[in-house]
């Protein structure tokens, strides 16, 4: 489950449970609208991320580009420690800013 959250140029897009095969389609569907709407960051809340696939990542990195090729900063945020090793392993942390 997502949900999007626009306040002060920032858009929060909060990931909910786990993002895999059987949801990535919202998290992909999110993030295209969080980028469409032009703010001036993403932010993506991973607090209540409990897991996290290959094709969660994907969306992830494809999420990123797209943000990247208009110039919005774009940050993980909260990503739990076992979602957070998955992001240190996949390599995405090497490019992506997170915060705690």
């Amino acid at each position: 489950m997502t949900t999007l959250d626009t306040a002060g140029g920032t858009t929060t897009v909060s990931l909910h449970g786990e993002i895999d095969v059987l949801t990535v389609e919202q998290v992909r569907v999110a993030l295209g609208e969080a980028v469409a709407g032009r703010p001036g960051q993403i932010v993506v809340n991973m607090a209540d991320v409990a897991f996290i696939d290959s094709t969660g990542l994907g969306a992830l990195i494809s999420g990123f580009q797209r943000a990247r090729d208009q110039e919005i900063p774009f940050v993980l945020a909260r990503p739990s420690d076992n979602v957070r090793q998955i992001l240190v392993l996949s390599g995405l942390l090497e490019v992506v800013q997170v915060t705690p």
